[in-house]
């Protein structure tokens, strides 16, 4: 077993509640209320923010000419094609791109990329990693069990673009490199650094269940 598989497996009592939330479950059978999924949208929107913000560190904390390139490219198509698939549903709710930008960040939301920078920025390309990867990975595995409960067939699926996008052959592609660079960065670390490591992946694994959790509730700012 690689370290990357370490890192899922430790962690997969959380992603499994990550899997199974009713929020994920309902986008997956088209039957999530609207006004529940444009709330998701407007928190997501602002995460996806700072997360771009992880892959400008990645490119920043690269030393391999082709990482920073990855990183770059993801960079980009996180500002323009995943967040322009935000912008296209908000306008379906009437929600305008500036509406979007303006949104505020609920605590959990807040929490979560607050930490993800601390981490990313005072510590190693693995350490970046260990942040990015619960996300990135997770959303994979979500996509691929949505589209298999509803048989791989998402035409006037309401949810169907979402998760297609996600079960797209260039995002499973990038999911896969971020779990490559994670094997090659991490061969001949010490068991210390590995423990490390595993403590950021299970706590980004915590923060993205908080998230489901958060945006089913619609939980934000107490005052």
């Amino acid at each position: 077993m690689n370290f990357a598989e370490q890192l899922y497996n430790g962690a997969s009592h959380i992603l499994k509640k990550n899997h199974d939330h009713p929020f994920v479950r309902r986008i997956g059978d088209g039957s999530l209320p609207k006004e529940k999924f444009a709330f998701y949208m407007k928190q997501d929107y602002v995460y996806l923010i700072d997360y771009a913000r992880l892959f400008a560190i990645g490119a920043q904390k690269a030393v391999k000419l082709d990482h920073m390139r990855v990183f770059t490219d993801s960079l980009y198509e996180t500002l323009h094609s995943e967040m322009a698939l935000h912008r296209k549903y908000a306008r379906q709710f009437g929600i305008s791109e500036q509406d979007l930008e303006n949104t505020e960040p609920t605590p959990i939301n807040l929490a979560y990329t607050s930490y993800m920078l601390r981490v990313s920025q005072s510590g190693t390309l693995a350490d970046l990693l260990a942040c990015l990867l619960p996300c990135a990975w997770d959303y994979w595995e979500i996509g691929k069990q949505l589209k298999r409960q509803n048989g791989g067939r998402l035409t006037g699926h309401t949810y169907g673009e979402w998760i297609e996008s996600y079960t797209s052959d260039n995002y499973g592609k990038f999911c896969t490199w971020l779990i490559d660079l994670m094997n090659e960065l991490t061969d001949g670390e010490s068991a210390e650094k590995r423990q490390e490591l595993k403590r950021y992946f299970q706590t980004t694994a915590r923060y993205e269940y908080l998230f489901w959790r958060m945006v089913d509730t619609g939980e934000g700012w107490p005052v």
